[in-house]
């Protein structure tokens, strides 16, 4: 088979290089994946990387995600022009699902014209998962399309199967008395559900089952996962039951893609604290980029801290009175750290002064999970968040708030085994401060915690092994590359 394009008679010369275009959704959850899902195309399997980004909020973590790609220099990173919502027609109570689908439909003729303007045409293009509207593109410059799913297996097999549960299921998921039936994988919850399918009446729910409608228009999906972590859920979803029915191509398992640990990202003060702590004796408890709570429950969730004498470090941000990802698109506006203090019980202070840390608005999490003295992670179950936990052997309290999240937490608990959680969905329900004092106990000192730990820390050695040369995840990439080569050859030789 001839494949001039990617190789030389000459011995000498090198082979030409794959360029792909990505876009990223608004967002840390979707950019950091994207970010290193670049630089593992650029540094392990040769290829040329532009990325496209939608800048959603000015915060130092984005800007630092975005840094850690051009400097020194890994990636092109283009940043596209905020799109302007005014045609969108979003009411004040627009969900941030809602939010996100209209800047990326918005966005798509500065993406088309950025796509132009770049000095060679990709020969590829991988947009994440809220940009399947992108996919046209692809068909438009005759190259590959891929979808990248910056979450799990499982969370994959419901999305795919939406379209069919829209058809199958009569009322609210919510209120039917029994699982949902996805073929050959774990049944979910009606509870468990992501958030679009919690109102069908809602605009997001649309959305999401047009976006499932789109996935197969791609020519495979990438997975940030890796085989050892779900490896029944990923066959179910290669099989005939799916693959040819809602899956147009393959499944490449690529994960776990995350921010790597930067040797200089702990502040001094912050790494002299846990310096100072006992090996795996600090609980950190953060609710990533966009998590918020109530301030009731930020008040029990103090004193269950206080109360199960355990060393932490706690990622303190404003509680909010209505969504729980109230501050996913305003991050950069957080309080001051006089005024987030100002929200903690009084006397909370002065009672955990010789224990605990409060970090105001954001921390270098990757950075703390990977500090020896971190032995527990509660945690909103985002999957960045999730990943970095597993990889970094760090066991966790399940406390989902929105999104996929409950699907992870239920994930982490029943399957995998690297989680513990409330009785209750701290979305519905007040978790009280004896309630969390057990959870945190359990997992620091109890014995159910020492095994989840071994749990996690298996699953660890594992991920190192999928990311190296010959892992799964290394070759399923590498696999992609060679698929995409010939998927072009054969674009190239259609008329």
């Amino acid at each position: 088979m001839d494949f001039d394009l990617f190789s030389s008679s000459s011995s000498m010369e090198k082979p030409k290089k794959l360029r792909a275009a990505l876009l990223s959704s608004p967002g840390m959850g979707h950019l950091i994946p994207v970010i290193e899902l670049g630089k593992c195309l650029v540094a392990n399997h040769g290829f040329e990387v532009t990325v496209f980004v939608i800048p959603s909020q000015a915060s130092r973590a984005e800007a630092e995600i975005i840094d850690s790609a051009v400097t020194p220099k890994l990636l092109d990173i283009v940043e596209l022009p905020a799109p302007d919502l005014t045609a969108a027609d979003l009411g004040p109570n627009a969900s941030m699902i809602t939010r996100l689908a209209a800047m990326m439909r918005e966005v798509r003729p500065a993406f088309r014209s950025a796509l132009a303007a770049m000095e060679a045409t990709p020969d590829v293009l991988i947009v994440d998962l809220f940009g399947t509207e992108h996919l046209c593109m692809g068909d438009e410059l005759r190259i590959p399309k891929y979808v990248y799913v910056p979450s799990n297996a499982w969370f994959l097999a419901l999305l795919l199967h939406s379209p069919a549960l829209d058809k199958e299921v009569k009322g609210e998921y919510v209120d039917q008395t029994e699982p949902l039936e996805i073929p050959g994988c774990k049944p979910v919850r009606p509870e468990d559900v992501v958030d679009p399918m919690l109102d069908r009446s809602n605009q997001q729910y649309r959305g999401y089952i047009r976006q499932a409608g789109e996935i197969p228009m791609g020519d495979g999906i990438l997975l940030n996962v890796w085989e050892e972590l779900q490896a029944e859920t990923l066959a179910a979803l290669r099989n005939e039951e799916f693959l040819g029915r809602v899956v147009n191509g393959p499944v490449y398992t690529i994960g776990p893609l995350i921010r790597p640990v930067r040797p200089a990202g702990l502040a001094k003060e912050l790494l002299e604290w846990l310096d100072k702590q006992p090996n795996e004796s600090v609980m950190f408890v953060s609710f990533g980029s966009g998590g918020t709570m109530s301030a009731e429950q930020l008040v029990e969730l103090a004193w269950g801290l206080e109360l199960s004498q355990q060393r932490f470090i706690w990622v303190l941000r404003k509680p909010i009175a209505k969504s729980l990802d109230g501050s996913f698109f305003d991050m950069g506006k957080g309080c001051g750290g006089d005024e987030l203090l100002s929200f903690l019980p009084d006397g909370f202070m002065e009672c955990t002064r010789d224990v605990g840390l409060i970090v105001p608005s954001w921390a270098p999490q990757v950075d703390i999970l990977s500090h020896p003295s971190v032995g527990g992670f509660l945690s909103h179950c985002g999957w960045n968040s999730t990943l970095e936990s597993i990889v970094n052997g760090v066991p966790m309290i399940a406390w989902p708030l929105y999104a996929e999240q409950r699907l992870n937490a239920t994930l982490l608990a029943e399957e995998i085994g690297v989680a513990i959680r409330p009785k209750e969905l701290p979305s519905k329900k007040i978790v009280r401060r004896e309630e969390i004092e057990k959870l945190v106990r359990t997992i620091m000192v109890e014995n159910e915690g020492h095994m989840i730990r071994a749990r996690v820390k298996e699953l660890k050695s594992s991920a190192k092994k999928a990311m190296t040369k010959g892992g799964t995840s290394y070759e399923s990439l590498h696999k992609m590359k060679e698929d995409c080569k010939m998927r072009i050859h054969r674009i190239k030789k259609a008329p």
